[in-house]
C-alpha cells in the first residue's frame, strides 16, 4: 500500500511503470449482513515485489441501491472485539513520515489546526485529481480506490431517495500489541521551519539603550502602598508624555524583562512560597542589573559612533575633543566593573541575596571617574554649543552619525548627559531596594550602600558647581568696573551667583540713585551674599552703580491696589513693577529703587531670589500641603535660578507663577524653577504623603 500511495503523488506527468495486473474477488458484507462480491485488483511492478490493492470496484447491478459502509458491525469486526482493523495504508500516522508534499495536496501550515477533526485522521487526497473507474469496455478513471473511505468519511448519497448516510463512527488505526495512544493535535505534530527557538530568555538578548527605558523604581508605583498583586509587574506605569510642539518625545519603555518572568525563577518554583515584599525587593535588585545593561550599552555607543569617529574629530580641534568628551572611556570602564559584579551575583542564585556591598564598594572606590566627567560639564555643554553654532562641518557630519540606527535617532547631547543621570538615578534605585527590605542586617546594608552612592552624587554635583562658580567669578572680576564707587574683591570661594539680568528702572525714582543712570536700564547680578546693580557699558562690560549685602536687602512687591502709585504707574502696571530697598548701601546709606520686569514670572523669579537667605532658613512651610508633579520629559536648567530635571523628577510645587513651577527636588532639596509643561501634578493622595515621607527619609539616611 505504500507503493500505492507514493505513485499517487507523482501525478499525471509520471512514467508509466510495467506492471502485472492480479485481480480477485471478496466478499464484503454491508451493514444490512446482504453480502456483495468487491474485484479487488493487485499489480506486481519493477520497482516493488509487494504485491497492494490498488483499486477496487463494487460491481453493483443496476437493480442493486445499497450502499457499501465500514462499520463495526461487520463480521470481521465482531472476530476481533470492539476495536476494528482497518488497513495501515487508511491512516494518516503510517504515511506522514515518506509521504512527499505535493501542491495539490493539502496545506500543511497554519490553517491546518483550524480543519475538521474528523478529516484530519483521514489520507491527504486531493478532490482535483481526476476520477479513474473501470467502465463496461474496460477503460480507466483515476481516484475510484479512495471513494470507499471518503464514503466512510462523508456519506454516499442514496440513488434511490437522496437521502445521505453518514458514518456510525470515525475510525481510527490502532496499532497492535500496544496499548491507545491519546490522538495527537495536527499543530504539535508540526515541525519548526529553520532556526530552533531557545526556550530560555535573557536581558541581554535584546539590549536597550538607556535614554528609551524608564526604571520602575523611579517611577509613583514603586512607592505606593504596598498592594497584592497577581500580576508579574509590580509596578503602576504612568501614562506617556502628550506631544509637544517642537519637541521630539520618545516612548519610554519599561526594561526589557523582570525577575519574576525569567525562566530559571519560574522553572525553580520560587515564586510559589516567597512573600510580596520579598517578591517586590527582588524586582528592585533585579532591575539595578538591567538598567546598569542597558547605561553601559549607551556607553558604547557613545564611545563607538561618536567618539572614536575619525570623520568627526576631523571637524574640531584636539582640545574641543577632549572638552567634549573627556573620560568617557573610564566611565565605561567603571560602568563595565560594576556590571560584572551584579552579574556574577545574579548568577549565584536564583534568590539575589544582596548587592548592597557592591554598590558601596563601587561607590567608595571605583567611581572616582564621574566626579571628574561631572565637574567638566561646564566645558562640555558650552564647547557643543560654540561647535553647533559656527562648526558648519561638525555640525553636518554629527547629523550623519545620528541618523544611525544605533544611535536610535537620539541627540549628542541625551548621550553626553548618561553618567550624570545614571549617578543621580542610583540613589533613588537603591532607596526602593531600601524601602522592599525588612528592617536588620540587610536593611543596615542597604542604608549604608545608598549613603555611599548619595555622598558620590553630592560630590559631583559640587564639583560640577564648583568649577562652574569658579570659572564664572573669574569671567566676572574681569568684566564689572567700579569706578567711583568703593571696590571690594568679587572673587571668593564661598560666593557663587543666584541670578543676573536686566530691568527697567521706573520713572518713579527721582532721587540720588536715578541720577547716575544715562537710560533707563539696569543690570543686576544676585550672588548668594551681595547684590552689584550695575548699568552696561558694552556687551561684555558693566559699570558698577551700587551695591549692598544681601541681607540689607529687601524686595517688596507692586500692585495696582497700592494707594502710593501715580496714575503714570498704574497704567504701567502691566510692566510687573517690585520694589528693592538697600537698608545700608556701599555708602552706608539707604535707598530705594522701583524697577519693572517683563513678565510675571520674571518678577516673580526676582523677589524670590532676592529673598533667598529667607527661604533657605525657613524650615516650617508644610511639605504635606503643597501641591507635587513629575516630570515627563528632561529640562536643562539655563539660568542660575533654574533647575535641572530628568524624566519622572518628583518635585514638590512651592510656587506657580505664569507658566512656570518653583519648586523642590525631592531626591536632593534642590530648588529652582522649571516650566510647566514639562511636568504633570500628582493626584493620587497616597502617592502625595509617600512622596513627602521618602523626601524625609532621604535627608536623613542620605545626609542630604
Amino acid at each position: 500500500m505504500s507503493q500505492r500511495h507514493s505513485e499517487e503523488t507523482l501525478g499525471d506527468d509520471s512514467p508509466l511503470l510495467v506492471e502485472q495486473r492480479f485481480a480477485s474477488a471478496v466478499d464484503i458484507n454491508d451493514h444490512q449482513g446482504h453480502s456483495k462480491s468487491v474485484k479487488v485488483t493487485y499489480r506486481s511492478s519493477r520497482r516493488s515485489q509487494s504485491k497492494s490493492p490498488i483499486r477496487q470496484e463494487p460491481k453493483m447491478c443496476s437493480s442493486e441501491s445499497h450502499s457499501v459502509i465500514l462499520s463495526t458491525e461487520s463480521p470481521a469486526a465482531l472476530k476481533l472485539g470492539t476495536q476494528q482493523m482497518i488497513p495501515t495504508g487508511l491512516a494518516l500516522i503510517s504515511k506522514t513520515k515518506q509521504r512527499p508534499v505535493s501542491a495539490s495536496s493539502s496545506t500543511f501550515g497554519k490553517d491546518r489546526p483550524q480543519q475538521d477533526s474528523k478529516r484530519m485522521s483521514a489520507p491527504n487526497i486531493s478532490l482535483d485529481d481526476l476520477e479513474m473507474e473501470m467502465e463496461s469496455c474496460g477503460s480507466l478513471k483515476r481516484n475510484l480506490r479512495n471513494q470507499s473511505y471518503r464514503a466512510a468519511m462523508k456519506g454516499f448519497e442514496d440513488t434511490d431517495g437522496g437521502e445521505t448516510v453518514k458514518p456510525l463512527s470515525t475510525l481510527a488505526p490502532v496499532p497492535e500489541g500496544a496499548a491507545t495512544q491519546p490522538p495527537r493535535s495536527p499543530g504539535r505534530a508540526k515541525k519548526p521551519i529553520g532556526r530552533k527557538k531557545t526556550q530560555r530568555g535573557s536581558f541581554k538578548d535584546d539590549p536597550r539603550l538607556y535614554q528609551q527605558i524608564r526604571e520602575r523604581g523611579l517611577s509613583l508605583g514603586s512607592i505606593l502602598p504596598d498592594v497584592e498583586e497577581e500580576s508579574q509587574n509590580e509596578f503602576i506605569q504612568v501614562g506617556h508624555p502628550e506631544p509637544d510642539e517642537g519637541i521630539v518625545v520618545q516612548n519610554f519603555r519599561p526594561t526589557q524583562m523582570t525577575w519574576s518572568q525569567l525562566p530559571q525563577v519560574q522553572e525553580s518554583g520560587a515564586l510559589e512560597n516567597m512573600e510580596p515584599l520579598e517578591r517586590k525587593r527582588q524586582e528592585a535588585i533585579f532591575e539595578v542589573i538591567t538598567s546598569e545593561f542597558s547605561y553601559q550599552h549607551s556607553l558604547n555607543i557613545l564611545v563607538s559612533f561618536f567618539k572614536n569617529s575619525e570623520e568627526l574629530r576631523k571637524t574640531m580641534t584636539t582640545t574641543d575633543h577632549h572638552h567634549l568628551f573627556s573620560n568617557i572611556c573610564d566611565i565605561l570602564e567603571a560602568s563595565k566593573r560594576f556590571f560584572e559584579e551584579l552579574e556574577k551575583e545574579h548568577k549565584k542564585n536564583v534568590v539575589i541575596e544582596s548587592i548592597s556591598e557592591i554598590v558601596e564598594m563601587h561607590a567608595t572606590h571605583q567611581f572616582q571617574a564621574y566626579v571628574v566627567y561631572c565637574s567638566n560639564e561646564v566645558y562640555q555643554q558650552r564647547t557643543l554649543q560654540r561647535l553647533l553654532s559656527s562648526n558648519v562641518a561638525f555640525k553636518e557630519t554629527l547629523k550623519t552619525i545620528e541618523k544611525k540606527p544605533e544611535c536610535g535617532g537620539l541627540p549628542l547631547i541625551s548621550f553626553l548627559i548618561l553618567p550624570m543621570q545614571r549617578a543621580t538615578r542610583l540613589p533613588l534605585l537603591m532607596d526602593t531596594i531600601c524601602q522592599k527590605t525588612v528592617h536588620g542586617n540587610e536593611y543596615s546594608a542597604a542604608t549604608t550602600a545608598l549613603k555611599a552612592i548619595s555622598k558620590l552624587v553630592k560630590t559631583c554635583n559640587e564639583g560640577a558647581q564648583r568649577m562652574e562658580r569658579t570659572e564664572q567669578m573669574y569671567t566676572l572680576q574681569k568684566q564689572l568696573e567700579f569706578g567711583k564707587i568703593k571696590s571690594f574683591p568679587v572673587i571668593s570661594a564661598s560666593r557663587w551667583l543666584l541670578k543676573r539680568g536686566e530691568l527697567t528702572v521706573s520713572g518713579e525714582d527721582h532721587g540720588n540713585f536715578r541720577k547716575g543712570f544715562g537710560r533707563q536700564n539696569c543690570y543686576l547680578f544676585l550672588f548668594n551674599d551681595v547684590l552689584i546693580i550695575t548699568r552696561k557699558k558694552s556687551e561684555e562690560n558693566y559699570i558698577v552703580m551700587d551695591y549692598a549685602n544681601l541681607d540689607q536687602v529687601e524686595a517688596q512687591n507692586i500692585d495696582s491696589n497700592d494707594s502710593d502709585l501715580s496714575p503714570s504707574s498704574k497704567q504701567s502696571i502691566t510692566m510687573c513693577l517690585f520694589q528693592i530697598t538697600m537698608k545700608k548701601n556701599s555708602e552706608g546709606k539707604k535707598e530705594r529703587i522701583t524697577l519693572a520686569a517683563e513678565s510675571l514670572s520674571d518678577k516673580a523669579r526676582w523677589i524670590s531670589a532676592l529673598q533667598y537667605k529667607k527661604q533657605k532658613d525657613d524650615k516650617t512651610t508644610d511639605k504635606e500641603a503643597l501641591s507635587q508633579v513629575e516630570s515627563i520629559k528632561a529640562y536643562v536648567a539655563k539660568e542660575p535660578d533654574e533647575v535641572s530635571l530628568q524624566l519622572a523628577e518628583v518635585v514638590i510645587v512651592l510656587k506657580e507663577v505664569d507658566g512656570w513651577y518653583q519648586g523642590e527636588r525631592v531626591r536632593d532639596g534642590e530648588r529652582g524653577w522649571f516650566p510647566q509643561h514639562c511636568a504633570k501634578a500628582i493626584t493620587n493622595d497616597a502617592a502625595l504623603k509617600q512622596n513627602v515621607c521618602r523626601m524625609k527619609r532621604l535627608r536623613v539616611e542620605t545626609d542630604v
